[in-house]
């Protein structure tokens, strides 16, 4: 007997190939933050598939945001070290 639900990986590149129409259009930096956003589905999918949302881009959607979220706190990590080396000159 073969399996009838797809797993969360498998799930998870057909719902990026459908979207393969979409990433055509997109040029230059668009494309790049494209291919970004669905690494970051892709880099996070143990935890999406742990999520057992019933629709997949919701659990792909937190992914994103997830590693939105992470950038920013490096940002702003980045920036508090660079303000206290200023106040120090």
């Amino acid at each position: 007997m073969g399996r009838t639900v797809p797993s969360y990986r498998q799930a998870l590149e057909a719902e990026i190939a459908g979207w393969e129409g979409f990433r055509k259009a997109l040029r230059g930096r668009d494309l790049e933050a494209f291919d970004q956003m669905m690494n970051a589905c892709r880099a996070y999918a143990s935890a999406g598939g742990m999520a057992t949302r019933p629709v997949l881009s919701e659990a792909m959607f937190m992914c994103i945001l997830l590693s939105l979220q992470k950038e920013i706190m490096e940002i702003k990590e980045n920036l508090e070290r660079l303000e206290k080396q200023l106040q120090k000159i």
